[in-house]
This record gives C-alpha cells, structure tokens and sequence, in this order.
C-alpha cells in the first residue's frame, strides 16, 4: 500500500493564518517602535532596530499564534482501541553513562506494565549501551542480572554495549536497525529516563497497524520526579500548557508533524528504508554526524511519503528533566548545536516545505534571543550617537521645534510582546481553571497561584537563559562542538560555589552592561535593569531555584496530585536489593538477528 499523501486545504489556510499573524505581530511591533524612534528623525541604528524588532517579536508571535490555536482545538478524549495485536514491537532504550539503577528499573515496570495488558509476547526490549565509563558498564550488567531475575525475561530482554560510539544515539539505533530490524514491525524509542505504561504501548501498537501510511507516531511525554524549584516549574509548566501548545503545532503540521527523539513508535520497515544519515561533509560543529537526528529523521520520513503524527491523547508517556539551569544548559547547548548544524539539511533535495520551514524554526529558536541582546546594544549605541533631540532642525528658525511625545508607542510595544508572552498562558489557565482540570492542580487558587508565580520565574530567568543560548549560538559560530554530555540526573541541588563557576561571565556581563547603560545612556537604565537585574544575581538565582520545593504550594502537577501507577511502580522497584541466584547464564550480549 503505498503511504498516504495529506493534501488538505484547510491545513493550509491554518498555516497561513498562523504564519500571516506572526509576520504581522512583528510589522506592528516595528511599526511602533519606528514611530517611537522617529520624534527626532530615524538614523541607521533605528532601522536596524526595527529590522530586529521584526524578526524577534515574530518569532513571539508565532508562538502565540501555537497556543491561540490549541485554545482553539477541543481537548482531545483518550480513544482506547481494543483491536487484537497481531505485531511485534521491540521497545528500544539506549543509554550512555546513565545511572543504571534507575534505568534498569524503569525497564522493569514498563515489563510489567506491558505483561499486565498481556502484551508480552508481542514486546521485546533491546538496551542499546553507548557507556564509556567501565564502572558504569560494569553496573549496568549487575543491574541486567537483577532484570532478568525479577522479570524471568530472557529471550525478551537483551543487552549490548557498543564499544565505538560511532553516530552517538543515531548511530546506536541504526546500528540496530541494520543489524536486527527485520524481526520487528514496529519499535518504541525510548531515552533513559523515559517511562510509559503498558496500556499506552498498546494503544500506540494499535494505531500503528490500523493505519499502514503512519511512519512515526510522537506522544506529549509529561515531566515527572521533579523536584527542585526549577524541574517542579518546568514539570507544572509540560502538564499545564505543553498539552495546549501540542494540539496546535498537530493542528499545523498535519502528517508532516515532529519526532523529538523518544517517547515515540516507529514502522521499521519504514524508518529502515527512509532514515539513514548521512555524515556532514567538514568537521563539527557544522559538519560530522547529525546531532539533532530526530527532527531529519521526521523530514526523511515525510519526504518518502510516510505521515509522521503527533497525538497529543496519548496519556501514560512520561520523562525526567533537568533539575537545575546548569543542567539545562549543558543539555541545550547540544541542541542548540544540532538545530544550527540544520542550516546544512534545510536545502536537501526532496524535502516537504513544512520540513524546511520546521528546520528554520529550529535555527531562529537559538537566534531569537540572541536578537534581543543586539537590540539592546544597538539602544545603547543609537542613543550615543543619536547626541539627543535636534530642537533646530532647520538654523535659520528662530523658535525651536519639540519632538512629540511619543511615550505611548513605547509602552505600547513593550505591552504587545509581553502580551504574546504571556497571554496565551493566562488564557489556558483561566480555561483550566473553570473547568474540570483545575482539582489536579489543586484547585483553581493554587492553578491560578502557580501560573502567576510560574510567568514571574520564566521572566525574571529569561535574561540568564537568553545568555546560555546566545554564548552557545556564539561557541557553535566560533566552531567550537560541544559534543554529547551525559545527561546528569540527580538531586540537581547546586551550591553557590558551583552556581558561580557556572554562571559568573554572566553576572559580569550584566554588571558591565549596566555600568556603560549609566554612563552612556543614562536615559535606558530603566529599560536595562529588568535584563541586568537577574543577570547581576544569576548565580543566587541559579542555587536558590535548585533547591528542594515539594513544601511549595505552587507548580502543583496531576502527577503529584495522584501518582501514576507506573511511577509509582518504578519507584518501589528502584528501592528493592539486588539479589542474585543462578544467573549468571542468562546475561546474554544481544545477539542481532540475521
């Protein structure tokens, strides 16, 4: 059967119209600001200015225009099927350094989460090991040896630990893929920390064979474990707005839609023959292997025919996030990496134009601040050249001309993009809040409460977020590759020490920006001090937001309100002791199949 091809007109209207409102946020934004700049005459920096404002507010808008159109969708019910599965699926979890303990006990309540829906037969799972730490490694086969005792599984569960990591998890994955595809029809690709319950692997299988043209199907995996203030903010934040935001972009991208590298099932004959990467011709950051694979894989899968959806019903996904910013910086600074390396992809011949148009979003997500930095700069500079208002344009007038105030226009551009800012995540809690979701936030005081004190934290944060992103924008232009960092995964609590090692080019930054606003440009301190403010403080905030706030009545998330049962599985299968029998013979390498 060949895949099915989406021509839907309405999609495009609905694309259109998104595109049409953050391209005219952007022109309204420069609009008044060119009427701001303009009192006294425009210069060379005010153009620039507004060239950056264009970009920049509609890189806002855009956004915006994502969540006004998942407000607009109808939140979509769970559609269970309970069609006969008649498939096999391998669940694939590849690992590099990771702490064992915690991945290997994921892998067993998913086993019997996946048992308890009498999937077993159908499921195998593969653990792809990249580690290069021997003592990890070492971990890693005693924690295999509690598995298959608990699980009784072998024959089902495998293991193989690579020793050149060639194509980091790319390269894992399709190593695999050649080696062991044929045996299956589908594969769940999982990270880590992933976790998903047996009920919802089978719904995934389901829609797979329903529905030979779909390639890739995406869940919405929720953030879970948190427990700092940063991961509970960000954990409150994916349960609160992500499922908003998701029916939007689904609405957008129809059957061109993402991969986010896990949490997701493939058809393997069809990730088989469509998504092989290529190695970039040159050195890294720009050239070498593809870092951020999924989004080329979603786009090769497209441009072979194949849909690639996002379905946002699909309940029972979840994953772990970074607990502190530190960590989420490391973690962004190999995105970052791997959407700008997306400059050398977005020309590749045969691609589906939304698959470019995702890939440029991509690369102006990592550019999008770094323009708010240079506008700020080109303020500066403008201001000091501009020498003032020119109150005898013409000398031979006897009377001076006053500029006209144009206060309004400025208040009214700073009111427009902090409207796209937030608007849209008021509007989805004040839906949540008079509906019946608001009980599993807490309630609609502490919904409310949470996302009030949620948009005050991303905004005081913003400054030092816009300062990782734009040093890692800087460090991929320099060449520099900031490689595949393992992903760190514990308490996340930082001492300020650590905070100021990571952070204190930052607070010098603010500090020297403020300094040359007051000496300079006196006139801007106002407009500076809300970005040089957090940036003076960035590694009191940073400490401070990696503490412990389960005592907060804030951030309060469906999942800590009643705990999900494969969480609640995982952790009681993390507490118990390692206990060994005869076992010594089923710790079996993964043997690919022929």
């Amino acid at each position: 059967m060949q895949p099915f091809v989406n021509n839907d007109a309405t999609l495009r209207l609905v694309r259109a119209v998104a595109i049409g409102f953050a391209i005219l946020s952007g022109a309204v934004g420069a609009l008044l600001f060119l009427q701001y700049a303009g009192s006294d005459g425009l210069s060379g920096f005010d153009i620039l200015r507004a060239t950056l404002i264009v970009m920049a507010t509609s890189w806002i808008g855009w956004g915006a225009a994502q969540g006004f159109l998942g407000l607009m969708q109808p939140k979509p019910k769970p559609r269970w099927s309970t069609a006969p599965i008649e498939s096999q699926t391998v669940v694939i979890v590849p690992v590099y350094n990771e702490d064992p303990r915690a991945t290997f006990a994921r892998i067993a309540a998913m086993d019997m989460s996946i048992a308890a829906q009498g999937l077993a037969e159908h499921v195998d799972f593969a653990i792809l090991s990249d580690t290069t730490n021997p003592k990890i490694a070492l971990a890693e086969r005693e924690q295999l040896a509690w598995l298959l005792q608990r699980r009784h599984a072998a024959g089902r569960i495998f293991y193989r630990r690579r020793e050149d990591n060639t194509g980091k998890k790319a390269g894992n994955i399709e190593d695999f893929v050649k080696r062991s595809g044929a045996a299956y029809d589908f594969a769940l690709i999982l990270d880590a920390d992933s976790l998903m319950d047996g009920t919802t692997v089978g719904e995934m299988i389901r829609r797979m064979q329903a529905e030979p043209h779909l390639g890739l199907l995406q869940s919405l995996p929720r953030v879970v474990n948190a427990r700092s203030v940063f991961g509970r903010a960000m954990q409150f934040s994916s349960a609160m707005f992500a499922p908003v935001f998701t029916r939007g972009l689904a609405r957008l991208q129809g059957h061109a839609g993402p991969f986010w590298g896990h949490n997701a099932m493939v058809r393997m004959s069809a990730f088989a023959e469509s998504c092989g990467l290529p190695e970039l011709e040159g050195s890294p950051p720009f050239g070498g292997h593809i870092l951020s694979h999924d989004y080329v894989e979603a786009a090769l899968l497209a441009r072979n025919g194949w849909t690639v959806r996002v379905d946002p019903d699909l309940n029972g996904s979840f994953e772990e996030g970074p607990e502190n910013i530190i960590g989420f910086a490391k973690r962004d600074r190999r995105w970052c990496q791997g959407n700008l390396q997306h400059s050398r992809i977005i020309g590749a011949p045969g691609l589906r134009g939304w698959n470019r148009f995702t890939f440029a979003q991509g690369i102006l997500s990592y550019v999008a601040p770094l323009l708010w930095g240079l506008f700020l700069v080109a303020s500066i500079i403008a201001t000091v050249t501009n020498g003032g208002p020119n109150y005898f344009p013409d000398p031979y007038m006897p009377f001076p001309v006053f500029p006209s105030d144009r206060t309004a226009q400025a208040i009214g551009l700073f009111a427009g993009v902090v409207g796209l800012l937030i608007l849209p995540k008021l509007l989805i809690g004040i839906a949540s809040a008079v509906g019946s979701d608001a009980r599993s936030f807490g309630g609609p005081v502490v919904l409310i409460h949470s996302i009030v004190v949620e948009i005050i934290l991303t905004s005081i944060l913003a400054p030092i977020m816009m300062m990782f992103q734009s040093r890692s924008v800087f460090q991929v232009l320099m060449r520099a590759d900031g490689g595949w960092p393992a992903a760190d995964r514990d308490d996340g609590r930082l001492s300020f020490k650590e905070a100021w090692t990571g952070s204190w080019w930052i607070t010098l930054t603010g500090a020297l920006g403020l300094a040359v606003t007051l000496l300079l440009a006196p006139e801007l301190t106002l407009w500076v001090l809300p970005v040089a403010g957090p940036m003076l403080i960035a590694p009191w905030l940073i400490t401070v937001t990696s503490y412990p706030s389960q005592d907060l009545q804030v951030f309060r998330a469906p999942e800590e309100t009643e705990t999900p049962d494969i969480v609640a599985l995982y952790h009681a299968l993390r507490q118990e002791p390692l206990v060994f029998s005869e076992v010594s013979g089923d710790l079996k390498a993964f043997q690919p199949a022929e």
